[in-house]
């Protein structure tokens, strides 16, 4: 895909369960004070680099999601709730390992890190789905963008975003970097941190 537009990626600040390394996914977790700190500090970056304010803003429906677009909003002088939501924005689902650290699922269902490390992009846990099933989930939103505009999602729609937009293979899609701390601005011919 040609991308005719530049996107404003930022995914949300971190919580408690990304510093213990859980699996969120769609569990509904708040950020954070570190998390706030991020947002507020992606907040002045945008303010420094976005070439106007008068751009949609779009995030996922989740808490973390909806409170890191806020604070960003906020350090751009903007009225907090002036942004829509997109349910095809949210996190991957991890079904039933949600809650649960890489070591525990290891622990408890051994078989299915192993099937999940012989295809993680097509690979479903229960109840859960596969990075393909992301892909195709967020192709609907990037096949809308008509414009310049500021997303706030999350690591894993991050990166499926971003193979859409680069036509990347699934390897190299899953192989991005996650920043929280940063704002991926995607333009055509690259990503660049901000």
């Amino acid at each position: 895909m040609i991308v005719k537009h530049t996107i404003y990626f930022v995914r949300h600040g971190e919580t408690d369960w990304n510093r213990a390394g859980r699996f969120q996914g769609h569990k509904d977790i708040p950020l954070n004070d570190l998390g706030r700190d991020q947002a507020r500090r992606n907040g002045r970056s945008l303010k420094q680099n976005l070439p106007t304010l008068d751009l949609p803003f779009l995030a996922s429906p989740m808490k973390r999601t909806s409170e890191t677009m806020e604070i960003i909003r906020g350090e751009l002088g903007l009225p907090i709730s002036g942004y829509d939501t997109d349910v095809r924005l949210k996190e991957i689902s991890f079904g039933e390992f949600e809650g649960l650290t890489a070591d525990e699922i290891e622990a408890q269902r051994h078989e299915e890190i192993t099937k999940r490390r012989i295809d993680k992009y097509n690979y479903i846990p229960p109840n859960g789905e596969s990075y393909a099933m992301l892909t195709e989930r967020v192709r609907g939103v990037v096949d809308t963008i008509k414009e310049d505009m500021v997303i706030v999602s999350h690591g894993g729609t991050s990166r499926a975003f971003r193979g859409i937009l680069y036509g990347l293979s699934d390897v190299e899609t899953l192989e991005l970097a996650t920043p929280q701390d940063q704002v991926m601005k995607c333009m055509a011919d690259k990503v660049m941190l901000i």
